[in-house]
C-alpha cells in the first residue's frame, strides 16, 4: 500500500505578506461574524420559484433548507441556494423554493430566533451553487493585541495586493476528516457513499492539491507574478489564457488586479500550463499521485483557479480591544484566507 502523502495544514501554509501583526479571537459571539450574500442580479418577479432572502444564525444551510422545504410541502431537491453559509455567524442568503402550482405559503410563519424571511419574490429559475456574485463580510476580532500601525499597513497592502487564494480549512472538515475520507475512498475502502459525502471528499482532495501548489508559489514569491507557462484568469471571470512573459501589458494588468496567475484544480487531461509553472504543478502532483489518479477516476476534469484573491471595499475601525473589518470577496473564496494574513489564532 502506498504511504499516504503528507499535506500542509491550513495554519502552516506560508504567509505572503509576513506573519500576522495582531492576535485576537474570532466568533466569540455569532454576531462577530456577519456575512451578506451578494446575488448580483434581481429576481424577475414572476415564475414558479419563490426567491427568499433569509437571515439565519446558529443554523446550518442544510438544516435551513430542510426546514423551508418541509414547511412549503416540497422535496428538498426542489429548493436551491447559491452556497453554504457558516453556522456560527449571522448570515443573509438567497434560497429559491420551487412551488410549481402550489399556493405560496405565509413565509412569516417561519420566523423565529434563528431564521427570518426578509423578502420573497417570484423567479423563473432555481438557484444553483456558485451563481452568486460574492459575499460581504463584517468581522469583529475581539481581544485584539499587537502593533496597530503595522496592522493598518497590512490592511492597506491587502487592499492593493490581495492575498493568496487558499481554500479555507472548513473545506477539509473537522480535524481534516474530509481528507482522511478521500484517502480511504481512493484506496477503495469506501464502497457505498452518499453522493454528497463523496463530493465533499473529492473536493477536499482537489482543494488541498491546489493549496500545496499555491504554497509553493507563495514560498518562491511568484503567487502574484507571471511565470513562464502561466495561465492567467480574468478578474470576475472563469476565462483564462496563456501569458506572454515578455509582454509588459501582462505585468501591468497583474499589478492592476485585472488578471491573476492560476493553479490547477486536478482532474482528467494534461496540465494546460507549460514551462516553469507546469513544473511546479507537476512536482506537487508527484507527491499526491494516488489522489490525482483518484480524482481522474471519478471523472473530474482539469480546471483552473486564481492564485490571488482580491480584497474589495476593505474598511476597518478600532474599538477599545477589538478590530472591526469589512470587505467583499468573490463567491467560492474564503474570509479565513484574508484573516490569516492579519490575525494569529483568530478563532475562539
Amino acid at each position: 500500500m502506498n504511504e499516504a502523502p503528507a499535506w500542509t495544514t491550513f495554519d502552516r501554509l506560508p504567509f505572503a505578506l509576513g506573519g500576522p501583526p495582531l492576535q485576537g479571537l474570532l466568533r466569540v459571539e455569532a454576531r462577530d461574524f456577519q456575512v451578506d450574500e451578494i446575488l448580483g442580479f434581481e429576481a424577475g418577479g414572476e415564475g414558479e420559484h419563490c426567491m427568499l432572502q433569509i437571515r439565519k444564525t446558529q443554523l446550518h444551510t442544510e438544516d435551513e433548507a430542510r426546514r423551508i422545504a418541509r414547511y412549503a410541502g416540497i422535496k428538498p431537491r426542489d429548493l436551491g441556494y447559491c452556497g453554504l453559509k457558516d453556522r456560527n455567524a449571522v448570515t443573509t442568503q438567497w434560497v429559491s423554493v420551487g412551488l410549481a402550482g402550489k399556493p405560496e405559503p405565509d413565509w412569516s410563519a417561519l420566523d423565529d430566533e434563528n431564521l427570518q424571511v426578509l423578502s420573497a419574490t417570484r423567479h423563473r429559475r432555481k438557484l444553483k451553487r456558485g451563481i452568486a456574485q460574492g459575499n460581504r463580510f463584517r468581522i469583529r476580532i475581539t481581544g485584539s493585541s499587537g502593533d496597530r500601525e503595522q496592522a493598518e499597513e497590512r490592511l492597506t497592502r491587502m487592499s492593493i495586493q490581495g492575498v493568496p487564494n487558499y481554500f479555507g480549512d472548513q473545506r477539509f472538515g473537522r480535524n481534516y476528516g474530509n481528507l482522511d475520507g478521500a484517502e480511504r475512498l481512493f484506496r477503495g475502502e469506501l464502497k457505498k457513499l452518499r453522493p454528497h459525502i463523496r463530493g465533499l471528499y473529492l473536493s477536499a482532495a482537489r482543494s488541498q492539491i491546489f493549496n500545496e501548489v499555491l504554497a509553493s508559489r507563495v514560498s518562491d514569491g511568484s503567487w502574484d507574478q507571471a511565470l513562464v507557462g502561466d495561465l492567467m484568469q480574468l478578474q470576475g471571470s472563469r476565462a483564462w489564457f496563456a501569458a506572454e512573459i515578455g509582454d509588459d501589458d501582462i505585468h501591468r494588468r497583474i499589478r492592476e488586479m485585472d488578471i491573476h496567475p492560476t493553479g490547477p484544480l486536478w482532474g482528467r487531461g494534461g496540465l494546460p500550463s507549460t514551462g516553469q509553472a507546469a513544473k511546479i504543478e507537476a512536482d506537487v502532483a508527484g507527491r499526491f499521485t494516488e489522489w490525482c489518479a483518484g480524482l481522474e477516476k471519478f471523472g473530474l476534469k482539469q480546471e483552473r483557479r486564481a492564485l490571488r484573491l482580491p480584497v474589495a471595499e476593505l474598511e476597518w475601525s478600532w474599538e477599545v480591544d477589538a478590530l472591526v473589518t469589512s470587505f467583499q470577496l468573490p463567491t467560492g473564496t474564503f474570509a479565513t484566507s484574508v484573516l490569516r494574513e492579519l490575525v494569529a489564532e483568530a478563532r475562539s
